[in-house]
């Protein structure tokens, strides 16, 4: 594809001053800054805000954002209260873990499952939820406990 004139011209005029300020070997001719998208760095910025406007956090002088709930603390309380949900109905948390981790966005159900962990509450409804399933094996089996 042809580069029209102008933009030759600018390209020689950004080498030029390229190989003046780094050298003629500096690395890649158009180097790319590594940034996190917008949405990384902005979103927990907003959320800090409207939880300042709404009364979550204290509000603060010289535009700093306190301590307070984060954003990730929500994601986090979201997805405890979900599995805590399927103990609570008798669903089977392994059928379920696919949905809540496409949810989260999770490449793999694996990375889901330390929410498990993630409160006493939570963990006790597993053990207890593991205790009955090897009970009834047990039983099944003709095994004493």
């Amino acid at each position: 594809m042809p580069i029209v004139a102008s933009t030759v011209e600018r390209l020689r005029a950004y080498r030029a001053e390229r190989i003046r300020l780094l050298g003629a070997t500096a690395g890649a001719f158009l180097p790319q800054r590594r940034r996190p998208p917008a949405g990384r760095l902005l979103g927990p910025i907003h959320f800090a805000i409207v939880s300042q406007d709404i009364g979550l956090r204290e509000a603060q002088r010289f535009c700093k954002h306190g301590r307070g709930p984060r954003i990730h603390d929500l994601r986090h309380t979201f997805a405890v209260r979900a599995i805590m949900s399927w103990y609570r109905k008798g669903l089977d948390p392994d059928r379920e873990m696919i949905k809540l981790s496409t949810y989260l966005g999770h490449v793999k159900p694996e990375h889901t499952y330390w929410y498990i962990e993630a409160t006493p509450e939570l963990l006790q409804l597993a053990s207890e939820r593991a205790e009955r399933s090897f009970t009834s094996y047990a039983s099944k089996k003709g095994g004493t406990r």
